[in-house]
């Protein structure tokens, strides 16, 4: 099978709020580096290598992340960086692309994929994807299911229906239902019955399959990319973009797109290595910890009867000591120190808040 019809689309837009003071606006999560010597963002592009050329890699992202971006992978062309005016949800992004894409070509398959999660097996990644683009020649829009290894509340989960067949060696399924993130006691039932997969939020489908279920599902969503389609690629775009956007209303792709389509089908993982890093607790599932289950991100740090501990010391200014503490995240990026319970963790992004209520933007 070729894949000259195959294209990627990575969203770039988000701010992960939760990794703050390490993420901020000049240093969105997607431009972090998590693992090795590459940001997330660079993690994306490379894992790509061998089946999409770059110039059949596209971004979506905001104007204030761009030249972080580009700076990033300069090999992707500036012209396949697509900007949103402001946030509207991942269905109005998966409707632009659709859109600007299939001005390049009608007949184009299109993988929605993720700028910010941690994929540790990219050789299965790319099995996945050549699996699903012969699933979504069939008509379906296929979702690539993550499977699980443990009971996690902080994701959405996919019932699997009837067997489609096998597709590059995967077994293909089609879609019960999207399940919402579950209680504890529901998720161990999940993940004990085999019936389950983790949604990863990647998406693959025809340009023409995903217009048709945007337009009678979200016709006001179809409509507004209507009249920005009409001008695309003419000296009316951008203020027509601009003009139209805010009005779209946010919705996600999971929400607006997928759950309620005509034909869907999910594709499990055998071995990813995939994990969403989203919070610094999420580190922990992520990353290599010693012995006594501290992670050391970065910096320089000496740590006496110190467990279950993040370090993350990103000025290269300090040294941080710690003695006979257990389960903190101390993340100092220069400006700001964050000093935390593992188990507060997710409340970082409440933080975020204060600081832009309290106008104190220094440190955003």
């Amino acid at each position: 099978m070729t894949y000259e019809h195959f294209y990627a689309v990575i969203m770039a837009g988000g701010s992960g709020t939760r990794l703050w003071p390490l993420s901020r606006k000049d240093r969105p999560k997607q431009a972090l580096t998590i693992s090795g010597d590459r940001s997330l963002f660079q993690n994306a592009v490379d894992r790509l290598e061998g089946l999409f050329p770059y110039e059949r890699i596209m971004v979506v992202t905001i104007a204030e992340q761009i030249e972080l971006l580009q700076k990033d992978c300069p090999e992707i062309p500036p012209e396949n960086f697509l900007l949103e005016p402001l946030p509207r949800g991942t269905a109005s992004v998966a409707a632009m692309a659709a859109m600007a894409i299939r001005h390049l070509d009608p007949q184009a398959v299109i993988a929605m994929l993720t700028a910010d999660h941690l994929i540790k097996n990219d050789v299965h990644l790319r099995q996945l994807l050549m699996a699903a683009y012969a699933v979504a020649q069939e008509g379906y829009l296929v979702t690539l299911g993550i499977t699980p290894n443990y009971a996690a509340t902080g994701f959405g989960y996919i019932q699997k229906g009837a067997i489609l067949g096998k597709y590059q060696g995967l077994q293909t399924f089609k879609v019960q239902i999207f399940k919402e993130k579950p209680d504890k006691e529901n998720a161990e039932a999940m993940v004990a019955d085999g019936q389950h997969v983790w949604n990863s939020g990647m998406f693959i489908w025809q340009v023409e399959t995903v217009m048709e279920e945007i337009e009678r599902q979200m016709p006001d969503l179809f409509a507004q990319i209507a009249q920005i389609d009409r001008v695309w690629s003419t000296p009316a775009q951008e203020d027509t973009l601009r003009s139209i956007w805010p009005m779209i209303k946010p919705q996600m792709i999971d929400y607006g797109i997928m759950e309620h389509a005509r034909k869907i089908a999910v594709i499990p993982s055998i071995d990813l290595g995939w994990f969403d890093v989203g919070s610094w607790e999420s580190m922990f599932d992520a990353l290599t910890c010693d012995p006594a289950g501290n992670i050391l991100m970065r910096g320089d740090s000496i740590h006496l009867d110190t467990r279950g501990t993040l370090i993350c010391e990103d000025s290269s200014e300090r040294l941080i000591v710690t003695i006979g503490v257990e389960d903190l995240i101390i993340v100092d990026s220069g400006n700001a120190l964050l000093i935390c319970d593992r188990k507060d963790a997710q409340q970082v992004r409440d933080i975020v808040k204060v600081l832009k209520d309290s106008g104190r933007d220094a440190y955003l």
